[in-house]
């Protein structure tokens, strides 16, 4: 089944360059557009570290990195990420816990890191709220906390944070939308969303950005379902959504680890009359863009931990961000959520994770 994907190739450079002109709607620090071009080839798991006077060899430092269990393709990309980030300095020891989705469990991880002395820990918590308590007690005892992708119920609890952009993913997906129905001249067009799981505040943001976005050239979504990222309840929602509309011009999908699903109950139905656009930038998704199968996917960016690494290793060794003027490192990092589509999808796919 080829999913329709009929657009002028232009279409990436407008949609894009709407996103930054929506920067109202995103509170947010995105990338510069030098790191942008070059981040799938500073990424991709090299030997060498990255030339440059803070990659310098300095120092040795031990990091402690607790991450989730790797139970979603996302998540262990997160994981694999931060470990060859670690590799490629050899004045960085990676003390790495045990994936787990027990935050109790988790708990007992970073008291390990704090009773051994490790010089700066990395932690993507099971559960931010949960989590709050022993971060503050690391950063307490002298050891600065990087928090991943899911935020700590203080500030205290972290000297740093480095986010993807869940509220921008949505505003790129529904202005991209919008670029689509303007160049493809669609009237009145049908808009369907398969959400993620509704009770997270990161599913909630998604769907507000798309709104917003959509709202910016007079559109709603018209069909809606949640999935619970995976992909038997992709699969399963994504039929739903179907049987309930005979007609779609545009599906965003949120998540691309459900959307092996979402993509099956399409292939399943036969229907390929919509613009089909994904979320996360898996490796599969990319692959389907190549192939003309799917329209475009939003990147939200698996190397998180990976960039929490080199923030460490940077407050560790007393060192600031050179490219800053003012050079210590950020209280707060948000990445930036770009289109992936068949323009750009080679430089993107060395980032694509397995679902």
């Amino acid at each position: 089944m080829s999913v329709r994907t009929n657009r002028p190739r232009r279409r990436l450079l407008t949609a894009t360059a709407a996103v930054f002109a929506a920067g109202a709607l995103v509170a947010s620090c995105t990338s510069n557009d030098p790191e942008e071009e070059n981040e799938p080839a500073a990424q991709t798991g090299g030997d060498a570290a990255p030339s440059g006077s803070n990659d310098e060899v300095g120092e040795t430092v031990t990091i402690g990195f607790s991450g989730p269990e790797a139970d979603h393709g996302w998540l262990a990309a997160v994981n694999d990420s931060a470990v060859a980030e670690a590799g490629k300095y050899e004045d960085v020891e990676l003390r790495t816990a045990e994936g787990t989705n027990d935050a109790n469990l988790q708990i007992s991880q970073i008291e390990t890191f704090i009773n051994e002395g490790v010089d700066a820990i990395v932690l993507l918590p099971t559960d931010g709220a949960q989590l709050t308590e022993v971060a503050t007690r690391a950063m307490e005892a002298g050891i600065p906390v990087v928090n991943v992708d899911r935020e700590f119920s203080t500030s205290f609890a972290a000297r740093t944070t480095i986010l993807g952009d869940n509220y921008g993913m949505g505003v790129s997906a529904g202005t991209y939308a919008c670029g689509l129905i303007e160049e493809n001249g669609i009237a009145d067009p049908v808009i369907a969303e398969i959400a993620g799981i509704d009770s997270l505040p990161l599913t909630q943001d998604r769907s507000q950005g798309f709104e917003d976005a959509l709202a910016a050239c007079d559109q709603t979504v018209d069909n809606r379902v949640a999935a619970e990222f995976t992909v038997e309840s992709g699969e399963e929602q994504a039929a739903n959504l179907l049987q309930a509309a005979p007609q779609i011009d545009i599906i965003w999908n949120h998540d691309d680890d459900q959307g092996v699903g979402v993509k099956q109950a399409f292939d399943n139905a036969g229907r390929d009359e919509f613009f089909f656009i994904g979320g996360a930038g898996s490796a599969n998704a990319m692959r389907w863009i190549q192939d003309g199968e799917m329209e475009a996917t939003i990147l939200y960016p698996p190397t998180q931990a990976a960039d929490g690494i080199r923030l460490a290793r940077l407050l560790a060794q007393n060192k600031g961000m050179s490219d800053l003027v003012q050079v210590e490192v950020p209280r707060r990092i948000v990445l930036n959520a770009p289109v992936v589509n068949a323009d750009n999808v080679e430089q993107y796919l060395p980032l694509g994770f397995e679902s």
